[in-house]
């Protein structure tokens, strides 16, 4: 009997091994000996087979192991952690993605923190996980009888959302994407009417330009105060960010804001949405600009987007208008039904505003300054340049950076260089955390 059960234990042990280090030969040779084995768990954590393959991105073994329809896809370890907890804690796309499909729970709460693998994700910056699990949400039965837009405000143990750890944890990327999805931009720690940290308190704190940038640039008031009565901006000062200070600071100029309660702007396509986005963003850099000159700080300047280099090849372009309200851009959306067209500037200044009015229930459309419409829709102007090295006619989305005077219009005679012809907004850089074993002991900051 002693001997049986030490080469049970043995062969458990070379299981986990051989999973851990995706030796798929291994594994199915020692679960045909002894099928029981897909049940056992480690010792002191209790991980099971499934938590080790999530946790170190062993898609093919995770596949192995769900196609035994004894496998619990939600089961728990010590610390009643789902393998797809550990899957978007360490960023194992694929893995969340499979065990998605496989029916896994994304409401789950583990006993540390009480948080969500939605939590995890935002936490440890691993925006692809965090996209596939908003988007299960979206498509499941949660935002049916739960609501989609209460989960992605979801609180852990200590009252933070998901917003609240990207923030902290200097995620801008996260920040920006759970933003979009209908994050509170507001919400306290403390709940509902009881004072608390907000995100913009946590990025403060955490010294990130980047998610302070998207936090003011879609409403979050530099005013709110935490549990100790402090606005974020003195956090910063505590914690020796000066240049996040410097634009927390109260009687610093008010950022332009991204209009998310308009539904137009909500239901904007991608591209529109990108090129709005991104000429929302310059205008806030160059206040930016402004305060950190006159406060004395120097920071490196924000990432820009990485646009394919083509304007050596281009030579010509055609049917691009100048703005028409500034003389200074080129046409970049066009208003839908009437068919007016506007720099993504100028389409800023019809729909955004410098501060969010609490007290206001319904926020009217725009107007289209040359017909005077509510505007309903808005699309991307597809300019069509031709491309020397092929001879051919390409349709490419005007940028907001494309700049023409009135003298260089009609000198070139319709001809100009383009710049940054692909609009795709940057966050800065995103540094993963995922490694290739599994840390219960997650260093989690207290807020």
């Amino acid at each position: 009997m002693g001997q049986n059960l030490s080469c049970r234990i043995q062969d458990e042990h070379e299981l986990f091994t051989a999973v851990q280090f995706g030796d798929l030969e291994t594994v199915k040779t020692l679960l045909e000996k002894d099928p029981n084995l897909i049940r056992q768990t480690t010792v002191f954590d209790r991980n099971s087979a499934l938590h080790i393959a999530a946790a170190n991105g062993q898609i093919e073994i995770v596949c192995l192991i769900l196609e035994n329809r004894s496998v619990n896809p939600d089961s728990l370890n010590r610390h009643k952690q789902t393998p797809l907890m550990l899957a978007a804690m360490h960023g194992k796309i694929s893995c969340v993605e499979k065990l998605i499909e496989a029916g896994a729970n994304i409401l789950m709460f583990d006993s540390l923190n009480g948080r969500t693998c939605l939590h995890y994700a935002a936490y440890f910056g691993h925006s692809n996980c965090l996209q596939t699990i908003l988007s299960s949400a979206r498509t499941s039965h949660i935002s049916v009888s739960w609501g989609f837009s209460r989960f992605v405000n979801i609180r852990d143990g200590k009252g933070a959302t998901p917003l609240h750890l990207a923030a902290r944890q200097r995620h801008p990327q996260c920040v920006h994407l759970l933003l979009d999805n209908g994050a509170l931009v507001c919400a306290s720690t403390g709940g509902f009417g009881v004072p608390g940290s907000t995100p913009l308190h946590l990025a403060a704190r955490g010294g990130s330009m980047d998610c302070i940038r998207e936090l003011l640039a879609w409403g979050a008031d530099r005013l709110n105060r935490d549990a100790s009565g402090r606005i974020p901006y003195t956090v910063a000062l505590k914690h020796k960010n000066r240049a996040c200070a410097a634009l927390l600071n109260p009687s610093s100029p008010e950022p332009l804001v991204w209009p998310s309660p308009l539904k137009f702007i909500s239901e904007l396509n991608q591209d529109a949405k990108a090129l709005l986005e991104q000429a929302l963003m310059e205008v806030n850099r160059d206040r930016e600009r402004h305060i950190l000159e006159g406060s004395g700080c120097l920071v490196s300047s924000p990432a820009r987007s990485d646009a394919n280099d083509i304007d050596d090849n281009i030579s010509e372009a055609s049917d691009s208008q100048l703005c028409c309200i500034c003389f200074d851009q080129l046409c970049a959306i066009e208003v839908q039904d009437c068919g007016h067209q506007m720099c993504a500037h100028c389409t800023l200044a019809l729909c955004c505003h410098n501060k969010p009015d609490p007290t206001t229930a319904i926020v009217p459309a725009p107007i289209c300054p040359f017909c005077r419409c509510n505007i309903a829709q808005l699309t991307v102007v597809k300019v069509k340049v031709k491309v020397n090295l092929f001879d051919q006619e390409l349709e490419l989305y005007s940028s907001p950076k494309q700049r023409k005077s009135r003298k260089s219009q009609n000198l070139s005679e319709g001809s100009s260089s383009f710049r940054g012809l692909s609009a795709v907004h940057s966050f800065g850089r995103m540094i993963g955390r995922g490694s290739g074993r599994i840390s219960v002991d997650c260093d989690f900051d207290k807020q």
